[in-house]
Order: structure tokens, then C-alpha cells, then sequence
């Protein structure tokens, strides 16, 4: 049998109308319905608003965890398991829950919480940098107090975060094909998301984590582990730990992974690991219709 991981999108892979193909599936519309009074609002009704509400991170968040979930379950249902999970960002807590390490809804008021606290983060922000070059990278980030590597994604892309004027000066003094300076609340995996990530520990120490059915490659160290405890404390230092994502990336072969399935909406993930690592088998699953190809 081929090796395969299946991996999870975060944030920036929304979109409008996004899992709404999945509505004429009874078991589909059971996880929308059950995810509602959790949130208090409607997933169905967020993904469809034309105003693009689903890019507001407060909406994007849980609404990528219960369309991955449903992708999920309808995986499985039709006997597909992987043997290894990995998430980027957001995107572990669907891993997690595709382990088994938590249900459904224990993840949802997981990802809630997580999403208000990472809303109202107003300090700091975000710039993503194309055709850089790393070591002058590594060399101005050592120098310059407030800002961090927030997504190490692959070779020729990654993300810094923290405060405005440090980001800043990195991308003057840094050259590169092209930098975008992102629309995020705040300085998300970096130092100044620690007064969010306090306030989220409690929690996320009320979850009970059970050991995963298969090893999770987590965002903050990319070392496979079934282990409850050391899947929690990842995910307890994620919010202000860099996105190890090109780490992940070379580990998957050395597991002897051939195949990598992106599940979620868009192929964002299939995309950055291409670069990374050309040989692996790419498949992308964010439609019913994919389901069934």
C-alpha cells in the first residue's frame, strides 16, 4: 500500500461558497447543524455571504474546521485512511481531529476560542516574501528586534511577523521578487500573540486529548508523534511558534510517505509542497465531486 498524508489548509484558502456543494448529504448538513449552536451562528449562512464574511477571521477559522471535518468523514466513510496527518496553521486542529485525538465539537469550541482571541489581536502584522534570499533573511532577522519567521513554507516562500515598524524595516532591507504585506488582524505565530495564547491555555487544557490512530507532523516540530501530551503541548506553543511547513514537507518522505491528499478547500498546500518535494504524488479533495474521481 502507498503511503499517504493527509494534510489540512488554515487561513487563505477560503472562499465564497466554499462546502456548499456538500449540502444535499444528510451526514454534511448534521456536522452544519451541530456546529451552530456551538458557534452561534451559521456556517452555511457565513459561507454564502457575498460580502465575503468568510475571509473575517473570526468566521474563516471555524468555518474551514467544520468543512474540512465533513471531508473528513465522508473520507472515511468511503474507507480511505492516511498514515500520516499535518495541518498548517489552522489546519492542525482538522489533522487532530482526523486522528481521532478529539470529536467534532470539542475541536469546534477549540477553534471558536482561538478565533476570537486571534481576532481582536490588533498589534503587529504580516508580509509574505517570494524569491528571497534566505541567508540575508536569516541575517536581518537576527538583527531586528520584533519581528519573526511566522510560516517557513517552502524554499522561495515564506511569511515574518510582529510589529509594523519591524516588519517593515525586514522588507526594505530584504531582496525578493515580490512582498505582499497581508490583511491579518495581527502578528500571528510570533512572540506578540502571547497575551492571546495564555488566555487560550485554559482552554485548551479543558480538551481531553486521546493518542492519535496516526502520527501527527505537528506546525512547531515537525516529528511525527501519537503521543496526547505532546500533541497538546504543540499545539499549546502553535499561536506564537513559526509554521515549520517546508520541514513537514521533507520529513513526509523520510517516512516513506509516496502520497500526499490536500483536504480542504483550494490547493494551497499541494502547491508549497510541490516545490519542496517534486516526486510526491499531489491529490487535492475540497469538492463532493472530487470525492468520487
Amino acid at each position: 500500500m502507498t503511503k499517504t498524508a493527509w494534510v489540512f489548509p488554515g487561513q487563505g484558502s477560503q472562499a465564497i461558497g466554499m462546502g456548499m456543494d456538500l449540502l444535499e448529504l444528510p451526514e454534511a448538513m448534521a456536522k452544519f447543524e451541530q456546529a451552530e449552536p456551538i458557534l452561534g451562528w451559521s456556517v452555511i449562512e457565513v459561507c454564502q455571504n457575498q460580502d465575503d464574511k468568510v475571509s473575517h477571521t473570526l468566521y474563516t477559522q471555524p468555518c474551514l474546521y467544520v468543512v474540512e471535518s465533513i471531508l473528513v468523514d465522508l473520507l472515511k466513510a468511503k474507507g480511505q485512511h492516511p498514515d500520516y496527518v499535518a495541518g498548517h496553521s489552522l489546519g492542525e486542529y482538522s489533522a487532530l481531529y482526523a486522528a481521532g485525538v478529539f470529536g467534532f465539537e470539542d475541536g469546534l469550541r477549540l477553534i471558536k476560542r482561538r478565533a476570537e482571541l486571534m481576532d481582536s489581536a490588533s498589534d503587529g502584522m504580516m508580509a509574505a516574501l517570494l524569491g528571497f534570499d534566505r541567508p540575508q533573511l536569516e541575517r536581518v532577522l537576527a538583527k531586528t528586534s520584533g519581528v519573526v519567521l511566522a510560516n517557513d513554507n517552502n524554499a522561495g516562500q515564506v511569511v515574518i511577523s510582529g510589529t509594523p515598524e519591524a516588519v517593515e524595516t525586514v522588507l526594505t532591507q530584504v531582496t525578493s521578487k515580490r512582498s505582499i504585506r497581508l490583511n491579518i488582524s495581527g502578528a500571528f505565530h510570533s512572540p506578540l500573540m502571547a497575551d492571546a495564547a495564555t488566555q487560550f491555555k485554559p482552554v485548551l487544557d479543558s480538551v481531553p486529548f486521546a493518542a492519535a490512530q496516526v502520527p501527527v507532523l505537528s506546525n512547531v516540530d515537525p516529528t511525527p508523534s501519537t503521543d496526547p501530551a505532546v500533541l497538546k503541548d504543540r499545539l499549546d506553543r502553535q499561536m506564537t511558534g513559526a509554521v515549520r511547513w517546508r520541514e513537514i514537507s521533507l520529513q513526509l518522505p523520510q517516512e516513506g510517505v509516496k502520497r500526499v491528499v490536500e483536504v480542504g478547500p483550494g490547493k494551497v498546500l499541494t502547491g508549497i509542497i510541490k516545490r519542496t518535494c517534486p516526486d510526491l504524488m499531489l491529490e487535492n479533495i475540497g469538492r463532493f465531486a472530487d470525492l468520487s474521481s
